[in-house]
This record gives structure tokens, sequence and C-alpha cells, in this order.
């Protein structure tokens, strides 16, 4: 049998889960936009107070506006934390657990289940499928939205996690410029420039253009990497009415000593491995994993007069992947029943949207509407090569475990191909919607719309047939807040869950759709003193969750379908507390049990809490200093008692200070208390690589 890293593992999930490629997590296609008579700014949140992208919400609606929970986390809070990586700055989300399942592959949930959907301005997905395949860097992003729970309410499809939405940085009226160097532990160092402005006299034509080169080595032995940004942006004002943008990124993250899967915590017999040294690594000198990502898109604005306004957006997406990696599946003595092989893959993604949105009067009331169309796809093409099998191991091996921590492995022979050795398959998406923001009264509001989807895949995978279709899928939503005053509303909302499933039973039957109904209720307030708080119960119900089963049909992993409830609490608040005094912070608690009652996904924390604050000194105005804190409860593997993570928590010190009016300079102290955790235990996976210890960064910064 095929380890659980075959060569979908490019694109599929950690050790053990292998979810195929998805089409509806692939396309993740926005549906609703209602343009509120909220005086809403796309992306240009102020300090630690979040407001919301109309992109995310898809509805142009303020956060007390919207019947669902949101995080943003805002650029100042990505500067002054350092949280140059996606993986960094979802850790800084209350409402986020980052899955860092491998050196170079991340996966992300949300109220117990995986995210996926990512979107840039409300469109198409950055990562392939649910997960994060090498880094991203931020350096593109004004700052991440993050839509708790379905997001059936904006998009009618999706698991009941959270909708992640990066907001681009946008050309500016004005002319700007920041360059900033950093330093640190582990022989690292970054360079970023963000330059943007009028190109024009009249200021009808505008740029940005913004670098970021990251590289170093790491705590883990052998492991470093390299992660380089190139993104340019233009907008035209075409006429008065209409506003035309392009954009084009290159994204190249590389890496060496890689891993597939991470340090085995036990043994063949179950007994638990221990490691004397958190830098232990199973990653060779010959390992390595390069993602390199091209990015285009075009926005057309146009302003009809009178409220209404439309927006035609085209995206286009290529990715390469290449890497030579090295699994190890068991541990008996001093043998690594070891899988290496070397993969590479292609895939290309065109996603288009038009609507159309603005005001309409009835009943002596004025509300919103919105509808429109999008479309998406998606082909891919992956091949694998792995050692010559034999009679006995197949395409394993079965080097020495000490030297597999040591590095000295050398690279075996990977000249082998099976004919299911490979993946072509294409993915399309189809959709209608429509959407209404009525009010009902003047404290009252009701969000209601439906959309029709429509998808279609066809080609191969590893051998097996790749193919769904399904037609005129109609999934409903709605909302409703009240405002009980200027401060403070009541909100509460309920959605259908829809995707159509593309992975296989023990039949080789595709899995029936992921269905089930989300609801939330919770209350909302924006107080004089630029604090956001937000207080939501959430309670969902899923059907035909599909859970790896460890075996195969060919190199094609099988899953069974698994029903699920899942209840919890979320507390948040953003933004100032008290004069210089800034804050993000918040508690989760979630509960998610098996259809016979029973406690299920234990490697999701029960109770967690995120929070990080900076202060403004008083004596000293020039200065700025903060920490940020990460708990979260016990945890425990899905797969054996023996693996576990007892509570712990994290605490990152940070300063700055204002040379002068251009000038600035800040330390990062992080893991202060240099606490030993494991990573993650995500999902059925009965490996894990130890979190970085005590490290330190420092880092000059010009602005104009």
């Amino acid at each position: 049998m095929k380890p659980c890293l075959s060569a979908s593992l490019l694109l599929a999930g950690a050790c053990g889960v292998l979810p195929l490629a998805h089409a509806a997590d692939e396309l993740a296609l926005p549906a609703t936009q209602i343009q509120s008579s909220s005086d809403q700014a796309d992306g240009q949140s102020q300090g630690y107070a979040g407001k919301t992208a109309s992109s995310t919400t898809r509805l142009g609606l303020s956060d007390k506006e919207n019947p669902q929970a949101v995080t943003t986390v805002t650029r100042q809070e990505l500067d002054d934390f350092r949280l140059n990586s996606v993986k960094q700055a979802l850790r800084a989300a209350p409402s986020v657990t980052v899955e860092q399942t491998e050196t170079d592959r991340t996966e992300f949930t949300s109220r117990g289940f995986d995210i996926g959907t990512f979107e840039y301005d409300g469109m198409g997905m950055p990562f392939t499928q649910t997960l994060l395949a090498g880094d991203q860097d931020m350096a593109e992003f004004e700052q991440v939205d993050i839509l708790h729970g379905a997001n059936g309410l904006m998009s009618g499809a999706g698991n009941p996690s959270a909708t992640v939405n990066f907001v681009r940085k946008r050309p500016t009226d004005t002319a700007q410029a920041k360059v900033g160097i950093s330093v640190g532990a582990w022989d690292t160092y970054r360079e970023d420039v963000d330059v943007s402005g009028p190109l024009t006299d009249s200021g009808n034509v505008r740029g940005r253009f913004i670098y970021a080169h990251d590289k170093g080595n790491s705590y883990l032995d052998r492991y470093s990497h390299e992660t380089t940004v190139a993104a340019g942006l233009l907008a035209f004002d075409l006429t008065d009415a209409d506003t035309l943008t392009v954009g084009f990124s290159q994204h190249d993250s590389d890496s060496n000593g890689s891993t597939w899967g991470n340090l085995p915590l036990v043994d063949a017999d179950g007994n638990a491995i221990h490691y004397s040294s958190r830098s232990s690594n199973i990653g060779q000198k010959w390992t390595y994993w390069d993602v390199h990502t091209q990015r285009a898109f075009a926005e057309l604005k146009h302003d009809f007069g009178n409220g209404w306004n439309s927006k035609l957006t085209v995206t286009g997406v290529r990715q390469t992947q290449d890497t030579d990696m090295f699994y190890i599946q068991s541990v008996a003595g001093d043998d690594a029943l070891s899988y290496p092989t070397h993969i590479t893959s292609k895939s290309n993604q065109l996603i288009g949207e038009a609507q159309v949105s603005g005001p309409f009067s009835l009943f002596g009331r004025e509300h919103d509407l919105t509808f429109g169309a999008n479309y998406g796809r998606s082909h891919l093409k992956a091949n694998e090569h792995d050692l010559t099998p034999t009679e006995e191991l197949g395409s394993y091996y079965l080097p020495s475990f000490a030297g597999a921590l040591a590095g000295t492995l050398t690279r075996p022979d990977l000249n082998y191909t099976y004919d299911t050795d490979n993946q072509n398959y294409t993915d399309t998406e189809k959709s209608l919607y429509a959407g209404a923001r009525f009010s009902l009264a003047d404290d009252l509001h009701w969000i209601v719309g439906a959309r029709m989807l429509s998808a279609d895949a066809s080609g191969l995978n590893y051998g097996s047939d790749y193919y769904t279709r399904e037609h005129g899928k109609v999934t409903p939503y709605t909302g409703l807040v009240y405002d009980l005053n200027d401060q403070w509303s009541l909100y509460g909302s309920w959605t259908k869950i829809y995707a159509p499933n593309y992975i296989v039973d023990a039949n080789g039957k595709l899995l029936a759709p992921l269905e089930g109904v989300s609801e939330e209720i919770g209350v909302k307030g924006a107080l004089d003193s630029g604090l956001n708080v937000t207080a939501a119960l959430f309670k969902t119900r899923q059907q035909n969750v599909g859970e790896a089963t460890g075996a195969y049909i060919g190199s094609q992993a099988i899953y069974d379908p698994q029903d699920y409830k899942s209840h919890g609490i979320e507390l948040q608040a953003d933004g100032e507390l008290a004069p210089g005094l800034d804050i993000l912070a918040g508690y989760t608690y979630v509960r998610i049990d098996d259809d016979n009652g029973d406690r299920a996904r234990r490697y999701v924390p029960t109770h967690s809490v995120r929070g990080l604050a900076t202060y403004r000194l008083p004596f000293m105005p020039k200065a700025k200093v903060g920490t940020r804190l990460s708990w979260q409860g016990p945890v425990q593997s899905d797969v054996t008692s023996e693996i576990r993570q007892n509570a712990y928590a994290l605490v990152d010190l940070m300063a700055s200070y204002d040379i002068d009016s251009h000038w600035s300079t800040a330390l990062n102290l992080n893991n202060v208390t240099d606490r030993k955790y494991l990573q993650s235990l995500y999902n059925s996976a009965t490996t894990a690589n130890y979190g970085a210890p005590r490290n330190v960064t420092a880092s000059l910064t010009w602005t104009y």
C-alpha cells in the first residue's frame, strides 16, 4: 500500500487525510454583494480597529451591520508583530487554528472544520484546495478579513468554518513609499519595498509596486527557505464613471530540507518516540519544495449614478510545483519504512464575475439589491516518479532512522513511474445569484438571497475517473440585524451548507454532496471609544463529511462519510481600548460530536485564547511596546491516545521607536518563555514537528 503521501499530496491534505482536489473549494466563487448606505472603505482599517472590506462580506456592510462574526487582521498589526506570512497572520486571528502539519504544507481550521475558502478581494483561491503549499507572503496585502462560520449567506457553499479574504493593497492618490530591512535568528533577513502614487499630473493614472525578499535558515536541522514577491498594480480613471484596475504578481516560495509528514511520534508497536531536540527533522539535504505562482487580474467598475454600480472582474492563476520529498511511514528499531518521491505539477485557473448592485424603493422605504453571475475553470496536471518497486516493499525502502535524523541519507534513484502516477483533470463551476437587503424598519434589516450552482469535473486522478455533475443546485441564505441603538445590534443568520464531494468510498463511488445547516446568533457593539466587540453563539449540522480510512483503491484514498454536530461560543474585541492602547483579542469554545454523540476531532482545541496589544507610552510618545498571547487547551491525536499535547501558552514581545518622521526601528522577541510544544496533531496524523524556540528579530524602516 502506498503511504498517505502519494503524488496527490502536493495538492491534498496531511498524512492520512488526503482530500483529493475539490472544485468547490478550488473555485470558491463568491455570490452576493449589496452596497450598503454605510461609508465603507475597502481595506482601510485604522490601527487595530478592523473595517471589513466589502469584498469580504459580499454585502458592502460594516461589521455591525453584518449578521455574522468577522475578524480583521490589520496592516498595523501585521507590521507591529512582523507577521510576514499567512501562517503568522492567521495565528493572530482569535477564531483560526493554524495546523502546521509539515515544513511546507499548512491547513487552517475554524470552528472545528477545515477552512476551504480563501480569496483575493473576494475572488478565487490563492491556495490549492484547503491548504497552503510552500508559503504565502503578506507584502501584497492591506489586511486579512476572516468571515466566521459557513459562507452560505454570501456564497452558498462551503464548510461551516470561515472564509479568509486577502485584501490587496491598491494604488493611492498621493505619493508614498516604504522601505524596510530586518535581520533575525538563524541568519534570516528580509527586504521590503512598497511605492505608490499618481503617475500623471491629473492623477487619473495611479500605480503601485511591491517587492519583498525573505531568506534564511531555521531552527529545524537542514531546513532553509527563500520567498520572493514582486507585484505591480495600475489604476486608470477612464471616465468620471469608469475605473479600470489591473495587476500582476509573481510569488516564489523555495525551501530545502523539506519533509512529507514530520517526526514520527510513535513506533510500529504504538510506543511513544521521544526527541531530545526540538530541531530534529527528517528532511534530507536533497529534499526540496519549490512553489512558483503567477496571478493576474483586471477589474472594471462603472458608476451608473443614483447609487447603482457594476463590477466586472477577471482573475488568472498559474502555479507550478517541483519537489523531492521523503516520508517515514513507520519505525521499528532503527529501520525506517520510508517513501521518497519526485513530483512536478502545474495548475491553471480562470475566474470571472459580473455583478450589478444598487438601491430601490418599496413600500416607502429604500432597500438594496444585487445580482450577477460567476464562472470558474481549473485544470491540473501532476506526475510522480518513485523508487523502482520490489516484491517485498513496493516503492518503499528501509534506511536507518538515525541516519534520517542526522540527514546523512543519500538520494535514491527516483526514475520509476506507475501508469496511474499522474493527475489530469478539469473542474468547472458556474453560478447565478441574487440578494437583497430589506429595511423592514429603521432599526430592522433583513438579508435574503439564493445562489444557483452548476459544477462539472472530468479527467483522471491516479487511474480513477475524476468526475462530477451537479446542475441547478439552489442554496438559500438569510439573516436579520436589529439595531438596539447607534452602538449595539443583535443579529441572527441561517444558511444551508452545500458542496459537491470529489472523494470516493470503498466502492470507488463519489461520496454524496456535503450538506447541512449552520446557525448563528450574537450581539455586536461599535463603541464611541473606538472599540468593536462581538459575542456569537453558533451551531452546525453536517452530513457526508469525508474522513480518510487509511485504505486505497490503487493510489486513490478511500473515505467514509461522517455526520457531525458542532456548537460553540466566540468572544472578540478589537480597536482602541484606552488612549494609546490598541488590542485584538478573542476567546473561542468549540465542541464537535459525531453522529453517536461522541467527541470527535480531538485535535481541535476546545478552548483557545488569542490576543495582541500595543501601548504608546504617554511619557515617551515615540516609543511603543506590545505583547502577543496565544493559549490553547489540550489536544489529542484521533488515531492514538499516546499522542497528545498539553495546554500551552506562547508569549511574544515587541518594542518600536520612531527616530524621526521618516525613520523607525523595532525589536520583536518571540516565544519569550521558550515553551516546547508540538505544532499540530491535525486529523489522523501521527507525526509532528516542534515549534520554534525563543528568537529575536530587529528591523529598520524608512517611510515617505
